[in-house]
């Protein structure tokens, strides 16, 4: 079915492609289901003139390679902006960023196009074999080798306001899950020998797709919600462009431009730092060690007074034994005028590559001149686990304190309560970053969509402060309340809307919900394959 050989592989990977068209900023759900629908068809044909099911099994690896080759390279081809950035020493590894890393990710769609075809059968219940084997390669392309969801399938729902609200019972995962059995519905109108066979299974994705939304209605409240008093957020976004950012020689006109933003009148009847409670900027905002520049501070404690809060992203270093080399770390620093330095998150979810290596290839990489995206010996050190803590900012509620990627981890947002201790029970999340590696493309947007979708998973506000965009405050339904777009310089004045009363199912239970929706599509797939259906 659907033709073989190499043509099979050149349509499985043209299908996948077709399918990131599903994936923000483009959100076109039917791209998927016409993807799903060849990717169904394709297991169907893939057994012919094969003899016994290994060779199946086999076959449908290739042809979900194929096919996750083409939807990742498709959904994450932006990654090449960031070894453009220094073309002089980076550009040679362009291929590895653009086509390596979908080609090695793929692998999971491989295993899950082979895991379905185990439990395989011939009529409708092999939509519930799909669910099963590509939505258990989504989450566990999200959780080994520390881990990377992006671009889950799960997020052609989790960029509508109605559809995302499901996230806040099953989570990504378990729309993963649904949207799988949905989009591939439409392949038994070709197949099915009855026409309540070909037509059943689309009218019921049609009710679970209606149900999803009126289920999202229904949670959504008529008005906006309640607001934290006494809070002022001003979130600051420099648009500093990534090649001029980290040299040193910038270092006083960098602070300079900061400074100048947050106190920048946003309006004829305000005056700027004055008028808010918290100013906010975003990750690795300085090219030096802010901690260990007495200057910088002082500058700082002189823009800032009494009773106002600093919320900044920065290196940090960690003083070294001797004849050990420092430690530094991605982290959040509070400041307070004085200058009082307050409390420091440290990332825990290094990116792979980006902000650390393993020491011998670090070190081999270094003896061939090759540096890593992140100038620092040895790259950043991770935060430990039990680091990844609520941080304390006064006048706020417990911050849920995120880095970058770490915003598109589901489940990892709060952190774990110590044994023995009460449930940790942040007010919002807070997200920090810096895209400008990726530009004009889609990876911030992308990026955006994945950290709103955690707000409505964990009923928490999200705010979001990015050097380029987008920044915005996202309430705990995944409305956006306030936002600047990408590519930008300004500041944003907002409120902090109010966290949702109690905590969401998927908050309290993880992803135990979308592990009951999997065994009950394994069981599905399993008895109709025993029927011969």
């Amino acid at each position: 079915m659907l033709t073989s050989g190499w043509r099979r592989l050149v349509l499985a990977a043209m299908a996948g492609a077709f399918g990131a068209l599903a994936m923000p900023p483009f959100g076109l759900l039917p791209a998927l289901a016409v993807s799903l629908t060849v990717a169904v068809w394709l297991i169907d044909g893939a057994a012919t003139g094969r003899r016994g099911n290994l060779g199946a099994v086999l076959a449908c690896a290739v042809i979900g390679w194929a096919w996750g080759f083409g939807y990742l390279t498709a959904g994450l081809w932006w990654l090449g902006s960031a070894f453009l950035v220094e073309a002089e020493e980076f550009l040679w590894a362009l291929p590895l960023g653009v086509v390596g890393l979908p080609a090695v990710l793929a692998l999971f769609y491989a295993f899950g196009f082979a895991l379905a075809r185990l439990v395989w059968s011939r009529g409708n219940g092999r939509l519930f074999a799909l669910a099963f084997g590509l939505a258990t390669c989504e989450w566990l392309r999200g959780h080994l080798f520390t881990g990377f969801p992006w671009n889950t399938l799960g997020m052609a729902l989790g960029q509508n306001l109605w559809l995302m609200q499901g996230a806040a019972v099953i989570g990504l995962y378990g729309l993963t899950l649904l949207v799988i059995a949905i989009a591939a519905a439409p392949a038994t109108l070709a197949t099915a020998d009855t026409t309540a066979g070909r037509l059943g299974p689309v009218a019921l994705a049609a009710v679970a797709l209606a149900a999803l939304a009126a289920f999202g209605v229904a949670r959504l409240p008529a008005g906006p919600d309640p607001r934290v008093a006494g809070v002022r957020l001003r979130l600051v976004q420099p648009n500093l462009n990534q090649d001029a950012k980290f040299r040193p020689e910038n270092r006083e006109d960098i602070l300079d431009r900061y400074l100048a933003l947050s106190d920048r009148a946003a309006a004829p009847d305000r005056s700027g730092i004055a008028d808010v409670t918290h100013v906010i900027w975003p990750e690795s905002a300085f090219p030096f060690l802010i901690q260990r520049d007495p200057r910088a501070l002082a500058r700082i404690a002189a823009a800032f007074p009494p009773g106002k809060q600093l919320i900044t992203g920065a290196a940090r270093a960690e003083e070294a034994l001797p004849n050990e080399r420092p430690r530094f770390f991605n982290a959040i620093f509070t400041i307070a005028a004085g200058p009082k330095l307050g409390d420091v998150y440290d990332k825990v979810h290094l990116v792979p590559f980006g902000e650390y290596l393993p020491a011998p290839l670090d070190a081999f990489l270094r003896a061939l001149h090759i540096r890593q995206f992140v100038s620092i010996p040895g790259g950043f050190t991770a935060g430990t686990r039990a680091g990844q803590r609520i941080l304390t900012v006064p006048g706020l509620p417990p911050v849920a304190a995120t880095i970058c990627y770490e915003a598109i981890f589901p489940g990892q947002i709060v952190p774990m309560a110590a044994p023995g201790a009460p449930p940790v029970v942040p007010g919002l999340i807070l997200n920090l970053t810096n895209d400008a590696w990726f530009g004009d493309t889609p990876g911030p947007r992308q990026h955006f969509a994945q950290a709103r979708l955690r707000a409505v998973e964990e009923g928490l506000p999200l705010v979001r402060d990015a050097n380029t965009g987008i920044s915005a405050v996202v309430d705990a339904h995944g409305r956006i309340t306030a936002s600047l777009p990408l590519g930008v310089e300004g500041v944003l004045d907002a409120d902090l809307p109010a966290r949702i009363s109690g905590r969401t199912l998927y908050a309290s239970l993880g992803d135990a919900p979308f592990g009951i929706l999997l065994a009950a599509s394994l069981l599905c797939a399993i008895a109709a394959r025993r029927r011969g259906a």
